[in-house]
């Protein structure tokens, strides 16, 4: 088979990785990849939201599968581009990925289906969310509608702070056509969860249960991000929890969106809070977690490839998933600064001492210049291990780390450690 992952960040190169091990595969394209790729897959320089010429691309190498990463290009719609040629694609059309590129609607949905949620105030204008503040409950969450790369979300404890976040949202621009319309949240107190499934659009396959760290700085501190690391399995997963997830949210949103003809294919994955009244959905994504993924590829044993195709030609009927019992870890590298600004251009060193150690480190955040290997982005690497026990895991992560260098270098030291 031949595969293309679309995609340049962490995510897609673990799934270049772990496809890579499939006895099926004979060629692997990455557009556009990143250079922890060349190894194990073709570069392709098409960007991720040019969807004409990567199907264009897919129809000249005739490729067998397209996998696809990132949110940005699914809500774009590149699926129902790659399905008007016949060409097989894993991954949400734009109307079922919407769960994901439209909080408000996820949030409608939610209702709709009696999947359970913090109660929400949906609001149009910024005069709508002030409006709103003066008789509000605080602390709040406040969510930019459209997609943010996971940085559009304020935990307001104040009105005032509120106030600031609409104004930056809202009337400053700050995420643009995203921020048009914002999702004003009650607080849930509780331990969040990373909970991906793979759909056919009527089965589901779950996925070993992860625990990402949102928050840029040790203790839970900072703003949001990316993710700066994560675990896996979810500290707080248990059989009759994990039923119940499966009975009252990932169930639930399947047949909800195959009843509005929005027939679910590809990865639902639900950020959960674990709360005294059971589990709550945060959010829908409608693609890997990042970096989940790369904790939960590190324990799957099973073909990938077998999965993702069941799930494009909706025939998961037979297929299963086994996992490893090693607990698995991921650190993120990142550039000072972010989310925020950061600088780009930094010669980074200790890669091939840390892979020696035994460590997989993924790229997020590279590229590839004269003088060899140097960051790209405000997340740069992924440094994953998995090990018998957690401590094992981490303390084989950290250890690899301190061989690994660039200028103003940023990293929680508490991942695995502390609970989000």
């Amino acid at each position: 088979m031949k595969i293309l992952i679309v995609g340049s960040g962490g995510r897609e190169h673990a799934l270049v990785w772990k496809i890579s091990q499939s006895k099926r595969v004979s060629k692997i394209f990455a557009a556009p990849g990143n250079p922890g790729m060349k190894n194990l897959a073709e570069i392709v320089d098409i960007k991720t939201s040019n969807i004409i010429e990567l199907a264009d691309f897919a129809q000249e190498e005739k490729i067998d599968l397209t996998v696809v990463g990132p949110e940005q290009p699914l809500g774009l719609g590149i699926v129902d581009e790659f399905n008007s040629r016949n060409l097989k694609i894993f991954g949400p059309t734009q109307k079922a990925a919407m769960i994901e590129t439209s909080k408000s609607f996820a949030k409608e949905f939610m209702k709709k289906n009696s999947i359970p949620t913090p109660a929400f105030k949906i609001c149009n204008s910024a005069h709508d969310a002030l409006d709103y503040f003066r008789s509000a409950q605080f602390p709040l969450v406040i969510k930019v509608d459209g997609l943010a790369a996971g940085k559009g979300v304020y935990i307001c404890q104040k009105k005032n702070e509120a106030e600031a976040s609409v104004k930056e949202i809202m009337l400053d621009g700050k995420y643009g056509k995203s921020g048009e319309r914002v999702v004003i949240e009650e607080f849930l107190n509780g331990q969040e969860m990373s909970f991906m499934v793979i759909s056919d659009g009527k089965r589901v396959i779950p996925l070993a249960t992860s625990m990402d760290y949102k928050k840029a700085q040790d203790n839970d501190q900072g703003p949001n991000t990316g993710g700066m690391g994560a675990i896996s399995p979810a500290p707080l997963i248990s059989r009759d929890l994990f039923n119940t997830i499966m009975k009252n949210i990932i169930e639930p949103a399947i047949t909800g969106l195959k009843f509005e003809n929005k027939k679910y294919k590809g990865v639902l994955y639900a950020g959960l809070m674990i709360t005294r009244d059971g589990p709550k959905v945060l959010e829908f994504n409608a693609r890997f977690g990042d970096p989940e993924t790369q904790v939960v590829l590190l324990r799957l044993k099973s073909d990938l490839v077998d999965i993702l195709e069941g799930s494009a030609d909706e025939n998961l009927f037979d297929i299963g998933a086994d996992w490893d019992k090693n607990v698995s870890g991921c650190v993120v590298l990142a550039s000072g600064g972010y989310p925020g600004s950061y600088a780009k251009g930094l010669k980074i060193q200790g890669l091939e001492r840390a892979k020696v150690m035994g460590l997989e480190v993924f790229h997020a955040g590279t590229s590839q210049s004269k003088d060899g290997l140097i960051s790209a982005g405000g997340r740069v690497l992924n440094v994953c291990a998995a090990a018998p026990t957690l401590k094992e895991a981490m303390d084989k992560i950290y250890d690899g780390i301190s061989f690994i260098a660039f200028d103003d270098m940023m990293f929680r030291r508490d991942i695995g450690w502390s609970r989000p």
